[in-house]
């Protein structure tokens, strides 16, 4: 198969989606055995599944269930590595060697959209549509989130101003109000600002959505029931003798799932030659936990043969989350095999070369591309460790971009081998699913292996063990030490039965270490955990690192500064 030829490579990625032909959405359930009644419609090519439908097929048990098949990737650049569009590809891929499958991925947040990223959609041949809906508005789930978070902070501020029968401390209000979009001028503010009436004096700031508490337990939900119990459980603050304060407590986890009765059914769409595609939920996986819904991936493993999902970021994020946090206590969500991206451009930024050295690779200067290709396959042999650390075979995916040359893919090739790995080029931005024909093959191979998936901690570990644990096998760290800020919040979770939760680490994505600049596979560091918030909707217990931020910021130029819709409102350019 030539990997290095492409169909209309002079088309962007909308055009590109524009001229697909999409399958009537009922169609594309009928795929998966779901019929007319088993839908809600939003339009002609997008639908939710019906309560009646996703129950009923739950319910069922385990005895259509299909194969697990997780995608993450090495440590990424900036402009990532394609890990979207690998999954998307994949998916295809099976399908067209007639096998039942499905992708099952994160709804984009329009904060990177708009931000540093453009789409989230895929790219190329490899796409999920319509994409210009999914990257803004798809089916209103973002903004019901939203709105969830900020009424449970209004009923807050709300109940302190009517009295404050609760007697909670303001100062101890931990709830945030989110927005789905990156501005960093809302991180740390002042509300209340102008005298009694208008509201609690207090510091407050904002989340992005994706990094809200409300988007982890939406997404980690196995019932709509459990999620009203999630969102009764959420802790807002204490009272002035120290004691938790909950969501529950004020009365606003009904109202807050009558927001919500909507967003928690999984969205079905389609990739960009017809595969089914159930795209929802959308935490960010270096803030939060980073994977789509549980209840979507449920069900999709139900629906069909295999079914392939992403987790946000490199095995030290998404994919550590994935297992210790959603598959440790859901056996049906363990993999049965495991793909990492690799590129040929993030192996040379871990090798030593700059940024802007990446894609210059001429004939002269290519002994020394292939050199940082060497030194810095050093990063993907430690992700692909730590995939085999938990149990799991892994392929490795060396996702070709149009820049690569042949001599750089197979050293990266020949690498692996020389490594005992399994791994395949594929060019699904180029070909679609038949640029990953190769690769599903591996994936198949590896799906039919014994497996012995155990997640890297137990769920009896205090908080410290945990994160001892996480540290030392999947970061490489020496130790972990907690500021005196997080020690005292260690103490209070402690004392109130929260110190046995699952950890979810906030940690830069740009580096195993806390350290964005210690690129490669550094070892023997210490890991800084400046400060702990408890998530009890969610489950688990957030560790924030380094100079992580749960708002971010644009870039100096930001990519919806080069975007572009004409007068009919079609989306014309989305990067």
């Amino acid at each position: 198969m030539n990997l290095t030829s492409t169909s209309n490579p002079a088309l962007s990625d909308v055009e590109l989606a524009r001229q697909a032909k999409l399958r009537p959405i009922e169609e594309v359930a009928a795929d998966l055995g779901l019929g007319a009644d088993d839908i809600e419609q939003y339009g002609r090519n997008k639908c939710k599944i019906t309560y009646e439908a996703l129950t009923g097929i739950l319910s069922k048990g385990d005895k259509a269930q299909g194969k697990l098949i997780l995608v993450t990737a090495i440590t990424p650049t900036k402009s990532g590595e394609g890990k979207t569009t690998v999954s998307i590809g994949l998916a295809q891929a099976l399908r067209k060697k007639g096998l039942k499958s499905a992708a099952a991925l994160r709804e984009p947040s329009m904060g990177p959209v708009f931000g540093q990223k453009g789409g989230g959609t895929g790219g190329g041949h490899a796409q999920i549509v319509p994409m210009d809906d999914i990257n803004l508005h798809f089916t209103g789930d973002l903004h019901a989130i939203t709105s969830a978070n900020n009424l449970l902070a209004a009923l807050i501020d709300n109940h302190i101003h009517f009295g404050n029968a609760l007697d909670i401390d303001a100062a101890s209000i931990t709830f945030r109000r989110c927005m789905d979009m990156n501005e960093r001028s809302l991180r740390s503010l002042i509300q209340g600002v102008g005298g009694k009436s208008n509201g609690v004096l207090r510091e407050s700031g904002f989340d992005i959505t994706a990094a809200s508490e409300v988007m982890a337990l939406t997404c980690l939900a196995d019932s709509f029931q459990d999620l009203k119990d999630r969102l009764s459980r959420i802790v807002v603050a204490k009272d002035k003798s120290g004691a938790p304060i909950t969501a529950g407590q004020l009365n606003g986890a009904e109202p807050m799932a009558i927001i919500l009765k909507d967003a928690v059914k999984p969205n079905l769409v389609q990739t960009i030659d017809g595969t089914p595609a159930f795209v929802h939920g959308g935490p960010f996986a270096n803030i939060a936990h980073g994977t789509s819904s549980v209840l979507s991936s449920r069900l999709a493993l139900r629906l069909a043969d295999y079914v392939v999902t992403e987790a946000g970021f490199g095995a030290d994020l998404g994919f550590e989350k994935f297992c210790d946090i959603v598959a440790s206590t859901r056996p049906e969500l363990a993999p049965a095999a495991v793909v990492l991206v690799v590129t040929v451009k993030a192996l040379k930024l871990h090798g030593g070369l700059s940024e802007k050295e990446l894609k210059n690779c001429t004939d002269e200067n290519l002994p020394e591309h292939l050199a940082a290709i060497e030194k810095g396959f050093v990063n993907a042999e430690r992700h692909a460790h730590v995939v085999q650390g938990f149990g799991l075979p892994v392929v490795l995916a060396v996702n070709r971009f149009a820049t690569d040359k042949d001599a750089e893919v197979e050293k990266v090739l020949e690498l692996a081998r020389s490594r005992n790995f399994t791994a395949r080029a594929a060019n699904v931005w180029g070909l679609g699913g038949e640029g990953g024909i190769e690769l599903a093959e591996a994936v198949i191979a590896a799906a039919e292996k014994e497996r012995d998936f155990k997640p890297v901690y137990k769920q009896e570990d205090t908080v410290l063990e945990k994160l001892d644990k996480i540290a030392r096998s999947v970061y490489g760290a020496y130790r972990v030490v907690l500021t005196d800020e997080a020690l005292k919040r260690l103490k209070w979770l402690e004392k109130y039965g929260f110190d046995r939760l699952p950890v979810c680490v906030a940690k830069t994505q740009y580096s195993f270490s806390d350290d964005p600049e210690k690129l490669g596979a550094p070892s023997g560091f210490t890991l800084t955990v400046r400060e702990l918030r408890l998530s009890a909707g969610a489950g688990f217990v957030v560790a924030l690192t380094g100079e992580i931020m749960t708002m971010p910021g644009l870039p100096k130029v930001p990519s919806g500064a080069n975007m572009k819709v004409n007068g009919n409102g079609q989306v014309e350019r989305f990067y």
